[in-house]
């Protein structure tokens, strides 16, 4: 299907993307079709797969996702550009707010590229121990969260652990990842994907007193949500 409504380039990515990996998603149903949601994501080295999610949700609820993203990727050349066009903002809270209150789903990947940069020996693994932004916001905007995982993107390239990888990252804040795939290339295997999304997190009414405990619980719980989904391979 074309992907009309996004940007000519992008879709002719993610259309012969989405038919190279059969991509599909279960539990489409759970992204609202009207009113602001955080959609959560487990964030693979390729990453692209969140992309073809937000494709799966503008096709099937009619929603053009917004997202948050790190700051180094605005120094690319051109992705300011479209960044604009597709609701993308620099990570930041205030950012987040921002898009809720104006109505958007908006796509987090709590664990960023420390998460994406995992070696193939943490496949399928969560890093979001001290993440925890993305409960606040939902907490603070009164808002659910809908949890993805796309567990066989991991299973794209095969990631060594490397002294180098971590220290370009630590120093820089760039990915220097040590990848094989198909063929032993850094070409994406052709796996098919599924994404598996939850049913919505709500959360507590918010008590300014017990914030912290608050954050905690639902943090807890999305962890927890997040290896289930995790485990749907």
């Amino acid at each position: 299907m074309a992907s009309e409504g996004l940007p000519p380039l992008l879709s002719r990515v993610l259309d012969p993307l989405s038919r190279y990996h059969d991509h599909r998603v279960e539990g489409i149903e759970h992204v609202p079709v009207l009113g602001p949601a955080l959609l959560v994501i487990h964030h693979s080295l390729a990453t692209y797969d969140g992309l073809l999610l937000a494709m799966a949700v503008w096709h099937q609820r009619g929603r053009m996702v917004a997202g948050l993203a790190h700051d180094r990727l605005f120094e690319v050349p051109g992705f300011a550009r479209l960044a604009e066009r597709l609701d993308v903002r620099r990570a930041s809270p205030e950012a987040g707010r921002e898009l809720l209150a104006q109505g958007h789903v908006v796509m987090v990947a709590p664990g960023g590229m420390w998460e994406a940069l995992r070696p193939s020996t943490e496949r399928y693994q969560v890093r979001w121990d001290n993440r925890k932004g993305f409960v606040r916001l939902a907490l603070e905007a009164q808002v659910p969260l809908v949890l993805a995982a796309c567990p066989r993107a991991d299973d794209l390239f095969d990631v060594e652990s490397h002294p180098l990888t971590e220290w370009v990252y630590d120093t820089f804040r760039l990915p220097l990842p040590m990848v094989k795939g198909r063929r032993g290339w850094p070409i994406p295997r052709p796996v098919s994907l599924v994404h598996h999304l939850s049913a919505p997190l709500h959360p507590p009414p918010y008590d300014a007193e017990r914030e912290a405990s608050q954050v905690d619980e639902l943090h807890e719980r999305a962890v927890a949500t997040m290896r289930n989904l995790l485990g749907r391979r």
